[in-house]
């Protein structure tokens, strides 16, 4: 039981009446109350006894709304007022603080309606729900925790998904219009065709051109099934604050839209999420479900402030994925972390497969470069300057090792990656 402001209130003017007039009537108006309060006790219903089911959705995008309501059954005879509060983590984004006011006549059912804008991936539960029953003098009111579980899952925004069209124009004009003169291994044959000058000579089929008794070549294509490995470094260097999120974030968002793409071109692509040890693994989904399988994946990925374990990345890519495959790992170019970590690994992943390294640039760090208007300024554009001159570095010794590297900033390294995976796709290094 808890007492309502009324009684409070009322209590401290009798209290104060009391101390400054001790008669009889004054004592009489203490006593009213405090028998008030007790009858208010008695007539106010329990509020075990109501009856809670909800109604929520499963999941949302992130920034997104999400409608639900619960729905209160009064299993009593009369009119009662009850208060609501929805036991949801305050990331869940449940507008109106949580709380519901409602008048429930006898034996009928009442909704609250409830909108959810969550500001945080993952999943978010409810275990329960608070319901507090006023008396019908609203002096005192009775709590109880009521069992409505409930959940959903917040996802990725995606916000890269606008770019997603204009790749899919490009990959069709690649594969539709343009093939590829290569040979050997991670080709596919296209058809024949007649020689002209500046064709390669090993690209002759002697056995049709004996039919024809014209020089006849082999054309070739990019194979559809290379496989394509994602990783995502999830780091404390992905934990680093770039504009609006983090840059785990935005190379979620690059990963998604490569992911869309890549199984769009025909190639088989996975995921894995590490540090010092795996997080999430995806591998084997089918093109049609990669994308919803992907975002359901990340959407309870987050940073960890931990150094990355590169031996373990190494040993784990090598376990899940084929010579001759793509893997594109989404990290930093902190130079200090690369030269511990990833440069002296990085010749190992070379020597099998296509390494392609992307980072998320700051975009504050070139205007800080650019200013000098005071003491501070200066020192600022001299650590800029200093930031910019490592990463370039970092790259260029990645480079050398024979990895692609890919620095953009948060608003663009999604696009950027996946137009560097379309001009592999057009060279016919894939």
């Amino acid at each position: 039981m808890a007492l309502t402001r009324r009684p409070a209130w009322l209590g401290i003017i009798s209290l104060f009446s009391l101390l400054w007039f001790p008669n009889l009537p004054v004592v009489l108006l203490w006593a009213a109350l405090l028998l008030f309060i007790l009858l208010d006790f008695l007539l106010t219903p329990s509020a075990k006894k109501l009856r809670i089911t909800r109604e929520l959705g499963e999941q949302v995008r992130l920034g997104e709304t999400l409608d639900g309501r619960l729905l209160v059954t009064n299993p009593y005879r009369r009119t009662i007022k009850v208060v609501l509060r929805d036991a949801f983590n305050p990331s869940a984004g449940l507008a109106a603080n949580q709380r519901f006011k409602l008048r429930l006549p006898g034996r009928e059912r009442r909704a609250a309606e409830e909108t959810f804008v969550p500001t945080r991936r993952g999943r978010h539960y409810s275990r329960g729900v608070w319901v507090e029953v006023f008396g019908p003098l609203g002096f005192v009111s009775k709590t109880a925790r009521l069992e409505a579980p409930g959940e959903f899952n917040a996802l990725h925004p995606f916000a890269a998904r606008k770019y997603l069209p204009s790749r899919l124009r490009r990959l069709q004009e690649i594969e539709g219009g343009s093939v590829v003169l290569t040979r050997g291994q991670g080709s596919e044959f296209d058809s024949l065709r007649d020689f002209v000058d500046g064709d390669d000579v090993r690209s002759i089929d002697w056995r049709a051109t004996a039919r024809r008794k014209e020089l006849v070549v082999r054309t070739w294509r990019p194979e559809r099934d290379r496989q394509v490995l994602i990783v995502l470094d999830t780091s404390r260097t992905s934990a680093i604050r770039i504009g609006e999120g983090t840059r785990l974030d935005y190379a979620i968002d690059a990963a998604l839209l490569l992911g869309a793409l890549a199984s769009r071109a025909g190639d088989r692509v996975d995921l894995l999420c590490i540090d010092r040890v795996p997080h999430a693994r995806l591998a084997g989904e089918a093109p049609n479900n990669l994308l919803p399988a992907m975002i359901d994946t990340t959407s309870a990925l987050f940073p960890a402030l931990v150094e990355t374990d590169h031996k373990r990345l190494v040993k784990e890519v090598m376990s899940c994925a084929k010579k001759g495959s793509l893997v594109v790992l989404l990290s930093s170019l902190d130079e200090g972390s690369l030269e511990n970590g990833l440069l002296p690994v990085a010749s190992q992943l070379t020597a099998d497969y296509n390494l392609l390294v992307a980072s998320v640039s700051d975009p504050l760090l070139p205007e800080m470069q650019e200013k000098h208007g005071n003491v501070r300024e200066v020192y600022e554009a001299a650590s800029a300057s200093q930031t910019l001159v490592q990463q370039h570095r970092a790259a260029e010794m990645l480079h050398r090792s024979g990895a692609l590297v890919v620095d953009a900033p948060s608003d663009s390294l999604a696009p950027k990656l996946s137009d560097t995976y379309l001009a592999l796709k057009a060279a016919g290094k894939l």
